[in-house]
């Protein structure tokens, strides 16, 4: 080898060390990174004071954030991208609105950080370590944002702690059932891209509107339940959903489903899936990306009337 061609491998390589150290460097945070980050001046407490409500703490390298404690007027916080694998700094930041500790280090919510924080009303904690959600409770939240975690049960979600939450994502994660989420009051619940094999405990979710479930490993629907009122949306794209029969589940929900995502199941390939679906849940408006077709609801129509004169 010449040795310009060593003086060149050496410089690649001193370069991927830099690189690789760049990548494990941490840092604590200072007055003077919380001086950089912050912006936003408005009026506090009783007008005649003033201060900064928004920190952008992102992509510091930061693996301690005690210097925040004293910042008890920031309103948005953003700390995602850095190092942490702790967040009790954050519990006296009382007027905290919205945070997001998106890719950090988090594999627990030690101490719970926001049980006190009665302003804060949308989190996020995507793309961390949490397998659990003990020490997350969120009385007055109403959007948390769990994708990208290893959680594999859904236990704490419990009225007590999410009285407010109207929007849970949690999808990318480890679950294997619904069971576990007692909040009436929720919304919009995102599961897609789980390793869900059952639909178990949805009875509790009265108010629930929206259900997305995309690409998880459902045979059937049995597990929907006709508590769930106000069911509006409803995405299995991309299970093991293989017949007809196994759609049985959609009748439960009927009075209220417009909306029925179902494509890349096996019964889209082998039946007359949509028809299926309209003879059991009429009101539906559209299937798939396509809207039902008055052809369509005739025929299902039709077939409902056979069915009732055979009774």
């Amino acid at each position: 080898m010449s040795d310009v061609d060593e003086d060149t491998l050496i410089s690649e390589l001193d370069g991927d060390e830099d690189e690789e150290d760049d990548k494990l460097k941490v840092s604590n945070l200072t007055r003077e990174t919380i001086g950089e980050g912050l912006s936003m001046l408005c009026r506090i407490g009783n007008g005649l004071g003033h201060a900064f409500i928004k920190l952008n703490l992102k992509d510091k390298r930061l693996n301690d954030i005690a210097a925040i404690s004293i910042y008890i007027h920031v309103r948005f916080l953003d700390l995602s991208n850095n190092h942490l694998t702790v967040l009790t700094p954050l519990a006296s930041l009382f007027a905290l609105l919205w945070l997001k500790v998106d890719n950090n280090a988090l594999a627990c919510l030690e101490g719970s950080p926001f049980i006190h924080l009665k302003y804060l009303q949308w989190l996020s904690v995507a793309a961390n370590q949490l397998t659990a959600l003990g020490g997350l409770v969120g009385p007055y939240l109403g959007t948390l944002n769990l994708t990208g975690n290893a959680i594999k049960t859904m236990n704490s979600l419990q009225m007590g702690c999410f009285g407010n939450l109207v929007t849970l994502e949690l999808r990318g994660n480890l679950l294997e059932t619904t069971d576990g989420i007692n909040l009436p009051n929720l919304i919009r619940l995102y599961l897609a891209h789980n390793a869900i094999k059952r639909l178990e405990g949805l009875d509790k979710l009265e108010n629930l509107t929206t259900l997305h479930l995309r690409d998880n490993q459902l045979e059937s629907l049995d597990g929907l339940s006709p508590n769930m009122k106000c069911l509006q949306y409803l995405n299995v794209r991309g299970n093991a959903i293989s017949d007809e029969t196994t759609l049985k589940g959609l009748s439960l929900v009927s009075k209220t489903l417009r909306t029925l995502v179902i494509s890349e199941n096996p019964l889209v390939e082998t039946t007359d899936y949509r028809t299926g679906a309209l003879v059991l849940a009429p009101l539906l408006e559209q299937i798939n990306k396509e809207p039902v077709t008055p052809e369509e609801r005739a025929e299902a129509h039709e077939i409902i009337k056979d069915l009732q004169a055979d009774n």
